[in-house]
């Protein structure tokens, strides 16, 4: 319990460090070789082999440490007009699952990654998440993005971190006029 507690607490201050705009401090939660992955989610039927995400097709975000900090420039820069004025953010992170990787012989996440991800080392831990991101902009401009995350946390000398994190969009289409946030 207390470790669903601490990793809850992480997540919900990531999630207000966003809503904050705390982009730097935001930054500082992942590792120096963390994977951010946004696929698209394509529209298959159930018996295609294939499935709905996959590593060879299109994807929203596929960064690493050096492309999240340069999205986080850019957001910062006085040149980053679809941000002024400022889009206001809400995240609510919810349904929270914790699994600690390798902390007993035998221990390990709940059967086989579905969309390809390495998995977790020993002592990382398997968290899965609900995220909705409700964002407002100008007078009439709103968006509900609804996902589902697969983060790999680690415990550094700094506490834990992002080492790595998927999020699948429940949207097949996206219908937002861009997608300048962070999920």
């Amino acid at each position: 319990m207390a470790l669903h507690f601490e990793v809850s607490r992480f997540l919900y201050r990531e999630a207000r460090l966003l809503d904050e705009e705390r982009y730097d401090d935001w930054l500082a939660l992942f590792t120096s070789d963390v994977h951010y992955w946004v696929p698209g989610v394509e529209n298959r039927m159930r018996r295609d082999p294939l499935g709905s995400i996959t590593r060879s097709h299109m994807a929203f975000f596929d960064d690493t440490f050096m492309d999240l900090s340069r999205r986080v420039a850019r957001f910062q820069a006085p040149t980053a007009w679809a941000e002024d004025p400022a889009t206001r953010h809400v995240h609510v992170v919810t349904n929270i699952e914790v699994e600690q990787v390798g902390a007993e012989p035998g221990s390990g996440p709940d059967g086989p990654s579905p969309h390809g991800e390495e998995p977790p080392a020993p002592g990382e831990m398997l968290v899965r998440s609900v995220l909705v991101s409700y964002r407002n902009r100008n007078h009439d401009e709103e968006d509900v993005l609804s996902a589902r995350r697969t983060d790999v946390l680690r415990r550094t000398d700094d506490g834990l971190r992002i080492a790595r994190r998927t999020v699948v969009m429940g949207q097949s289409v996206l219908l937002s006029q861009n997608i300048n946030t962070f999920l």
